[in-house]
Parts: C-alpha cells; structure tokens; sequence
C-alpha cells in the first residue's frame, strides 16, 4: 500500500531535523556551548589564539579540535561572520515539551515571552539574554516564520542561548490556550493598548504570565490578538516613538515581574 504523501513529508521533515547542524562561533558562544553538558558537540575548529583562550572548556568538552590558520579559516561560515577563530558544529538544543518547560522553579510564578514573526536572530539573541537576566522560564516561537537557532543568533544572545530555554513550536494560537489551560495571564503587547502592562498585572502579579511581542512593523497577527487574554502597552513618556522588539520584551518583563 502506498503512503500518503502527507506521510511521507513528515517522515522527510523528521529526518531532515535530525540530520540538521548548527555552526556556532564567537568566543562566547564557543566557550559556552563547550561548557554545555547537554549540548551535542560534532566539530570544533579553531585558530591557535582561540585555542588557549578556550583552553579550559576545551579540556572540560573532551573535543580535540582542528587547528586553522587564521587567514584561511575553514569553517562554512558566512565570510561577514565576526568568528574570533572559534567555530563549533553542533546539533540545535532540545529544550522537551512547553508544558514542562513552562511550570515554572515553583519559588516564582513563572513568566514566559512568547514572539509571533519576530524573524530577525539579533533580536531574538538579545530577548534570550532579557529573558535569562528576568528569570524567563522559556522564550516561545513558531517553527515557520521565526529565528532559527543560528550562529548569528548565539553570538547576540552571548551564552543566554545555552541556558535560556528556546521553544519553537508549531502553532502560536495552541501555544498560547495551552498555557491558558495551565493557568497562564496572557498578554499581547499593542502600542495602542488601552490597558498598560502595570494596569494588568495588579493584583494578579502571583498567577504566571505570559507576554507575546510581534514583529516590528505588523506586530501581532489578528489570530494571536484574539487569543490574548488582553492587549497591553508599555508605559510612556511621550506620545512619539517606539521600542525595538527586544527592548521591549526586556522591559515588559521588568514591569511583569512577580
């Protein structure tokens, strides 16, 4: 009997991701990934300079890496890749269900950041770093039309990305009522918001909470609008101007903080 074609596909899209790798690189991001026990390490290249700068996570990873010459360095990189002589391969991090990941230390009511078409990996790297420095239980992306896990996006998040939990999941509206189901305040972040984020969370600041951020520009799909619990702003001065995306996600979690 012959297989559907929407089996097929999937069973070509599994074995595409088990078979994808990351090129990681940057001193940081290097050193951090070593160090990362749960992290599945494949290649490390490196130039002697790199080497003895990451001498000690060298020795604690176990790899023995490649010696490049810095003025041919190997790794596929792209040529605009500022990779400080270090480049590591290695296989994206598998962070395990939402429902796990999002219950929180139990010391805390847990906050989580959930972003709808926020594309662009330095943005992305920089709410990792946010996230971690706000105590985040997960950062939360689509798998279609989001940043992937990325050298790029590594270097911005400078480390946070292999601490800082990094779902991507397939569909933002179930993601959200799955966290409603878990009890979660879900708040979509709109400039035009009547509410502020302070306004929401009063007197509700004990019940877990989740803030969802759109792409600059567009910002929230209608769908995730009306699957918000409530639209929230940022507070302002003025009545001009507006905050990147991951400014904004670094101060709506400072003003939704338990």
């Amino acid at each position: 009997m012959k297989k559907p074609r929407w089996a097929i596909e999937k069973e070509q899209a599994k074995r595409a991701a088990a078979a994808e790798t990351v090129w990681l690189f940057g001193l940081h991001a290097v050193r951090d990934a070593l160090e990362n026990p749960v992290r599945e390490k494949l290649r490390l290249i490196v130039t002697k300079n790199a080497s003895d700068k990451l001498a000690d996570a060298i020795a604690a990873s176990g790899m023995t890496p490649e010696m490049a010459d810095p003025r041919r360095f190997t790794a596929p990189l792209d040529p605009q890749s500022v990779h400080q002589g270090a480049a590591l391969e290695v296989k994206p991090l598998d962070w395990g269900p939402l429902a796990e990941r999002c219950l929180g230390d139990g010391e805390r009511p847990p906050r989580v950041v959930l972003l709808d078409r926020v594309t662009d990996p330095h943005n992305v790297g920089a709410i990792l770093r946010s996230a971690e420095v706000f105590g985040a239980s997960a950062v939360i992306a689509p798998r279609h039309h989001s940043a992937p896990e990325t050298g790029a996006l590594a270097k911005t998040a400078s480390g946070a990305l292999e601490r800082q939990p990094y779902l991507r999941i397939r569909n933002l509206s179930d993601a959200i009522t799955e966290l409603q189901g878990m009890g979660y305040l879900v708040l979509g972040l709109d400039g035009e918001a009547e509410a502020t984020i302070e306004q929401a969370v009063e007197g509700r600041r004990d019940r877990p909470v989740a803030l969802v951020l759109g792409a600059e520009g567009p910002g929230l799909r209608q769908k995730t609008r009306e699957t918000c619990d409530q639209l929230v702003r940022i507070d302002f001065a003025g009545g001009f101007g507006s905050l990147n995306v991951s400014n904004a996600a670094a101060v709506a979690l400072y003003a939704a903080r338990a």
